[in-house]
């Protein structure tokens, strides 16, 4: 008897008896390696993976896994958020602009696709002739480039080629340096980002390596499937000639006849030929049963589901469009959490190993930007309550702070509560309190005429860490009379900058400052958070910064010469006292100078 799959012919013919030997085979299933990294004899470029193909096995996962690619492209997504911007883009309009004429968003976007993917991400670098700017930086495809043997410690160059597991003996892919190691008349250099890795110098693996078996798995359970249905998960039909066995060729007439017209897309499409001699002689088939097969197909499904999300290390698979009982009172309540916990440990890491490569390449063109990119979070799931300043609200929500042209001085919280502490106890250290054997003289606010711009840098040239001791004499000090300024006045808002709260509660203690003091309060940079592009200016000339309402005070003092005695400011001159001369700004309150006492430069 013999028997075809698809069509069997049954012959009564007798058989010898059969003799059934043991065929047992053994497959090995290889297990999952870490990716392979060698330096081949006489080949200057670094192989990655078994067949120098490890980029190439990534994108087949990415392809073949529909988990592993939504936690992809999820990830990838809320890295890149609604792209990259800067927080500094209003004070630096100029930088910001070239900033932007640089790094497209669509480079952007391939950039950090490839980084999350791939492990690493590639930029090429184009600079001018002269190479002292840099003109473009484009995305460049990372499974293209295979790393130069290192030199002197250096990965001095990038070998591209457009299929490197399929490279023949007689290609030669182009050599291209990397950034900062090409010689002055290469003008095109390659700039690669990726994290540090253990045990890795040349590539660095995914972050997700340790489930790429599972990917595999969920990849083949899902041939599986597909093929099984396409194969047919039983014959739909079966036929049975028992008028003879006619020749071959007429037993391949009548199979093709019957697949014409009952198989295809609307048909069951699977049928079993049997051509017998008799009834008796029919086939006869018997099912095989794998038991509980559904039940281990499930669990396969939803093991390989679960180990790749730990590996993107998903914090709730929501986030992925995957809805899952977790535990939480409801998924609303879960979203928010898990977001901000995403957001934290896995996107900004992300983000932080990005904008550290950008800032490198826009720092050789002399471009000093702090960027972030903007998050996909709802504000709702932002913690506003303990945003510290304008810059870190701008980099949660990608808002940027607005102010009204009559801003109060008060209305910024430019400090911390912790640095608040820290600013007052800086400010009591340089200030004091004038003893009773002085007398107050004379107070007034000053309108003095001598007003330079160079004044405040010829100023802090002249003065020394030693002047800001307040119980020594000022350089304003003569003839016994000593020269003090209080900050005022005592508006007491609720709203009021943190810088003016601690001053007027110094004054309000009757501790004032020496010119040197607040000069030196000046050179530190105190309060230079609301400087130009946050840079330290003269607390003498703008005090709080713009649109402040306050102004320094002058205060002479004299020695007492006898209980109960009073000099004039007309007395205090006549016996000798010489007024000192200061910038007409130290009179005038930010708010009453022309632009609210911007910087001249801004509006």
């Amino acid at each position: 008897m013999t028997k075809k799959i698809g069509r069997v012919t049954m012959q009564a013919q007798p058989q010898p008896k059969a003799e059934y030997k043991s065929s047992v085979k053994i497959v090995n299933l290889s297990g999952y390696a870490s990716p392979e990294v060698k330096e081949v004899y006489n080949r200057d470029w670094v192989e990655y993976g078994e067949y120098n193909d490890y980029f190439d096995m990534l994108i087949e996962r990415y392809l073949g896994s529909p988990t592993n690619a939504g936690c992809i492209n999820g990830i990838s997504e809320m890295i890149y958020g609604r792209g990259l911007e800067a927080t500094d883009s209003d004070i630096k309009p100029e930088m910001y602009a070239k900033f932007k004429l640089l790094f497209k968003s669509k480079d952007v976007k391939r950039i950090v696709n490839d980084y999350k993917m791939l492990g690493q991400a590639a930029i090429q670098v184009v600079y001018n002739k002269q190479k002292t700017q840099i003109l473009q930086v484009l995305h460049f495809p990372m499974e293209t480039l295979r790393a130069e043997k290192a030199s002197e410690g250096k990965i001095k160059a990038w070998y591209y080629h457009p299929k490197w597991c399929d490279i023949k003996p007689q290609d030669k892919p182009k050599r291209i340096p990397s950034f900062g190691n090409g010689s002055k008349t290469e003008t095109i250099e390659m700039f690669v980002i990726k994290p540090y890795k253990s045990g890795f110098y040349y590539y660095a693996p995914v972050d997700y390596n340790g489930c790429l078996q599972y990917c595999n798995l969920e990849e083949e359970v899902s041939n599986y499937h597909i093929n099984n249905i396409k194969n047919g998960l039983q014959p739909s039909l079966l036929i049975n000639f028992n008028n003879g066995v006619p020749p071959e060729e007429t037993q391949e007439i009548i199979e093709r006849k019957i697949y014409d017209k009952f198989s295809g897309s609307s048909n069951a499409g699977k049928f079993i030929l049997t051509f017998n001699e008799s009834a008796d002689a029919q086939a006869d088939l018997q099912p095989i049963h794998l038991p509980d097969a559904h039940a281990q197909y499930q669990f396969l499904s939803t093991e390989a589901r679960e180990k790749i999300m730990m590996g993107h290390r998903i914090v709730s698979p929501i986030l992925m469009g995957i809805k899952d009982n977790t535990g939480f009172g409801n998924n609303a309540e879960e979203l928010r959490t898990a977001s901000v916990i995403m957001d934290n440990v896995v996107i900004r890491p992300f983000q932080r190993d990005l904008i550290d490569g950008f800032n490198e390449i826009l720092n050789f063109n002399g471009i000093y930007l702090n960027l972030y990119f903007v998050t996909l979070q709802p504000i709702e799931f932002t913690e506003l309550d303990n945003i510290e300043t304008k810059v870190r609200k701008e980099e949660e929500t990608g808002e940027k702070a607005k102010l009204s042209s009559d801003l109060e001085s008060c209305e910024v919280d430019d400090f911390p509560d912790e640095e608040g502490e820290e600013l007052y106890n800086t400010l009591f250290d340089l200030g004091e309190v004038v003893s009773d054997e002085w007398e107050l003289v004379d107070s007034q606010v000053l309108d003095g005429t001598e007003s330079s711009l160079e004044e405040l840098k010829i100023a802090l040239k002249e003065v020394s860490e030693r002047d800001a001791s307040p119980e020594k004499n000022s350089k304003q000090d003569n003839n016994g009379f000593k020269v003090r300024y209080a900050y005022s006045p005592m508006r007491k808002s609720p709203g009021s900058r943190l810088f003016c709260q601690k001053m007027e509660a110094l004054t309000e203690r009757n501790i004032v400052f020496r010119k040197e003091d607040i000069d030196m309060m000046s050179f530190n940079g105190v309060n230079a958070e609301l400087g130009h592009q946050k840079r330290n200016y003269s607390l003498l000339k703008f005090k709080g910064g713009k649109n402040c309402k306050h102004l320094w005070e002058r205060k002479v003092y004299r020695l007492k010469v006898q209980a109960g005695s009073e000099v004039d400011a007309s007395k205090a001159k006549s016996e000798g006292f010489v007024e000192p001369v200061n910038p007409a700004e130290v009179g005038i309150r930010p708010a009453d100078m022309p632009n609210g006492g911007a910087y001249p430069k801004t509006k």
